[in-house]
């Protein structure tokens, strides 16, 4: 009997993505989308760095926010990064 039907494929949309997650966010819970992130590829860091591609700016962002800014990385909000992921 075979299960390689039943098995889910993760992503790839998100390959090679690092994204860190800061603040609150509206509609889900850190755990919910670290796993929207994992499961299409990218993987979640805890601090941000020249090495990170996107930060996931939730309300009352931090000082991840403010280094994200100052480092040039790409801030986007929950929506965002739902539509990259897929």
């Amino acid at each position: 009997m075979s299960f390689a039907g039943k098995k889910k494929e993760r992503g790839t949309k998100l390959a090679g993505k690092t994204f860190v997650l800061t603040g609150t966010l509206a509609h889900m819970s850190r755990d919910e989308a670290k796993k929207l992130i994992e499961d299409a590829g990218g993987r979640v860091a805890g601090s941000v760095s020249k090495k990170t591609d996107y930060v996931v700016a939730g309300s009352d962002a931090g000082s991840k926010l403010d280094k994200a800014k100052e480092l040039g990385v790409a801030v986007i909000d929950e929506d965002e990064m739902k539509k990259l992921a897929g």
